[in-house]
């Protein structure tokens, strides 16, 4: 079955050149994914225009400090996101099914990140696929679990202010406002790692 890239992940027929660079674009370099993660330019007199990057490996995580000229130019990194939904975790792998074709996709500890602290089964999560070797997760900006352990709350605890530790289903431990209790499902927002609200039966 044929499928289409996302707009945002979709190869280009041109290649980019050294002024095109910003910010997290996503280029190849000798058949492997990199991300800028940083830019500046400059023009030193009359000379010719230097576009300095970082660049970090997308796979390996490796950081280039590369400097280009305006004559270069790049390919677009061939990149894709699948929908997938998380089936398990067994020591360093975590396991995903394409919702589609049924297939299953592995993840690292080291790719999954902090996402670990969110994923529960059968979550829906995008998975970013380099060829089809998967190489990053992308997560929904919120998610509901449950508070596994939560300890009372004292009142007036100045020290802790008005919020106090749980512990949520993941292992994920974070502060709460005091009136959330063991057992309940609280939304929290996987890009800052905060909570949002409890959630309502």
């Amino acid at each position: 079955m044929h499928r289409a890239f996302p707009i945002e992940y979709q190869k280009e027929d041109t290649m980019y050149n050294a002024s095109d660079l910003r910010k997290g674009l996503k280029i190849q370099i000798d058949n492997e994914p990199y991300v800028v993660v940083d830019f500046q330019f400059s023009k030193p007199g009359k000379g010719q225009a230097l576009y300095r990057c970082r660049l970090k490996n997308m796979i390996t995580g490796v950081i280039l400090d590369p400097t280009y000229r305006s004559v270069d130019t790049f390919e677009p990194a061939s990149l894709e996101e699948r929908k997938m939904q998380f089936l398990y975790s067994q020591e360093d792998e975590y396991c995903f099914m394409d919702q589609v074709n049924y297939e299953q996709t592995f993840l690292n500890s080291e790719q999954v990140g902090e996402a670990k602290n969110y994923l529960t089964d059968n979550l829906e999560v995008s998975i970013l696929l380099f060829g089809e070797r998967a190489i990053g997760i992308t997560l929904p900006n919120f998610v509901n679990l449950t508070v596994i352990k939560a300890d009372p709350w004292a009142k007036g605890d100045s020290v802790a202010g008005d919020t106090k530790p749980v512990t949520l289903e993941t292992g994920y431990v974070l502060r709460v406002p005091p009136f959330v209790e063991e057992g309940v499902k609280i939304t929290v927002d996987t890009r800052t790692g905060e909570y949002v609200t409890r959630v309502k039966e």
